[in-house]
């Protein structure tokens, strides 16, 4: 069977959107959050040559009338019928050859970095910074190491040992079974070297690294407790199934022992850290800066503003303008001028749209949020992001980039920007409730319970009803219950 191959032309008309790099850029800074737009403005100063931080605001520059001292080079050229200009004509003259030695010294790609342009005897805040910034903290795997070293033990036991510390995890756990590790073909030691050894590994700092679960975690640290808790390890020891099942009554019968007293001993070992490995190396939070500022007026409103105050005032330095329009420079040192002065414009066009962006949708979730403001969580109403993207005027995608990763400091406390858009439900009477609302009075409701009979699923549903949330559904309860990670009643019982 012959094939035939052939080629033919086809015309199709499509149309495409192709977003220009101004408009990634301007969106990629309203993402930004406070510190990541900080770190980015850092980095634009890095790589940008003639983008630099002005010394004083515009509205100080302003109020400042005295000029310097020297600035012969810097003055307007005035050339008038009465006089011949002799020095004038010659400053114009000679302002060429300033920047040809210029160039000759630095080179046309090689520029003097920015902080020092605006004042040579300014500190490096770069190498300030990283003076100042802590030292990486010690992980958890080179501290046990670091002691490890330390203790006396036999060659073979040594060897186990630093085997058992590379497989525990960042909790501390050995989740690996100790046969599982003795392997004959690649280590010299046997089974007893790795008992031998994961003994002395768990008397290692912090308490309770080495266990191979919860109960050896808690009794290792019970062993090493300043007080003595013989009993809560006599308890941990024959009683777990019946703790962990929150049997209480069963387990002062099985220890012949009071409740009070049972409670007591669970009191004091929830001390105790189930996580001991995190103490080491534990990486520390993000740091939250707000973005947004919510403050009461005195007319019973709200004063809305950011804190982009803190940025470092940004143009684009003179020098470098005046040399990218003199003709006698190089046209590959001018180009290179030209597209940096573009790229720094479109940099502060992009942070100027950004704060007009971000305030204009954080007053417009203001207004729509104010009985939160005023009442609390309670009544934080359904907001949906569409309404504050049709009030503003701007693309639903643009007020989801406004938003997010950014905080908002008000009288409630330090909270997600995103956390004031939710979904909700409408009772009888027609009020809406946002499901925020919804978990924050069922974790109200928990609160205040009678914790010696708590309340189940269904009797919670009531009473969300009866507190004005409108009809909803248990398994919705349950969820809701399981977000905010509250236990079943049979777990919430105390006796």
């Amino acid at each position: 069977m012959a094939m035939k191959l052939s080629m033919t032309g086809q015309m199709r008309l499509e149309q495409k959107m192709k977003l220009a790099p101004r408009m990634i850029q301007s969106m990629e800074v309203l993402q930004l959050p406070f510190l990541a737009l900080q770190e980015k403005i850092e980095a634009e100063l890095s790589t940008n040559p003639v983008l630099e931080v002005a010394e004083e605001r515009p509205e100080e520059l302003q109020g400042s009338q005295a000029e310097p001292e020297d600035m012969s080079d810097e003055r307007e050229l005035v050339v008038q019928d009465d006089s011949d200009n002799v020095e004038d004509f010659q400053r114009l003259e000679n302002i060429g050859d300033d920047f040809n030695d210029y160039l000759d010294g630095s080179g046309p790609m090689q520029f003097e970095p920015k902080y020092q342009r605006i004042s040579s005897g300014d500190p490096d805040k770069k190498l300030e910074a990283m003076n100042n910034t802590a030292a990486a903290e010690q992980s958890l795997l080179d501290s046990l190491k670091e002691q490890w070293r330390m203790v006396d033990a036999e060659p073979l036991v040594r060897e186990a040992g630093d085997l058992i510390i590379d497989y525990l995890d960042e909790k501390g756990y050995l989740s690996t079974r100790l046969e599982h590790l003795h392997n004959k073909d690649k280590h010299a030691f046997g089974i007893e070297h790795l008992q031998q050894a994961l003994e002395l590994v768990q008397k290692l700092e912090p308490a309770g690294v080495g266990a191979r679960d919860l109960r050896e975690c808690l009794l290792i640290q019970m062993r090493q407790f300043p007080e003595d808790m013989s009993f809560e390890m006599r308890m941990a020891g024959q009683c777990w199934d019946e703790l962990l099942e929150n049997h209480l009554p069963k387990v002062a019968r099985k220890m012949g022992c009071s409740l009070e007293q049972v409670n007591r001993a669970i009191e004091r070992m929830s001390k105790l850290d189930t996580s001991p490995g995190l103490r080491v190396g534990r990486y520390d939070n993000h740091p939250i800066t707000a973005d947004v500022i919510v403050e009461p007026t005195p007319e019973d409103g709200y004063r809305v503003s950011l804190t982009d105050t803190r940025l470092p005032n940004l143009r684009v330095n003179d020098f470098y303008q005046k040399m990218s329009q003199n003709r006698k420079i190089d046209d590959q040192t001018r180009q290179f001028l030209q597209k940096n002065i573009h790229s720094a414009q479109w940099f502060m066009d992009a942070i100027q749209q950004r704060k007009h962006t971000l305030l204009r949708v954080a007053r417009a979730i203001v207004n729509h949020q104010k009985d939160f403001f005023d009442k609390g969580k309670l009544h934080l109403r359904p907001l949906p992001m569409s309404a504050i993207a049709d009030e503003v005027g701007v693309h639903l995608a643009t007020v989801s980039r406004a938003v997010s990763g950014k905080y908002v400091q008000c009288p409630q406390g330090i909270l997600p920007l995103r956390s004031f858009f939710s979904g909700g439900m409408e009772d009888e009477s027609g009020t809406e409730h946002s499901w925020d609302a919804v978990k924050a009075k069922l974790k109200e409701i928990v609160d205040n319970e009678d914790k010696s009979n708590p309340l189940g699923d269904d009797a919670l549903r009531t009473k969300l009803e009866e507190a004005g949330m409108g009809t909803i559904a248990r398994r919705t309860v349950a969820k809701y219950r399981k977000i905010l990670n509250i236990p079943t009643a049979r777990f919430r019982r105390k006796y």
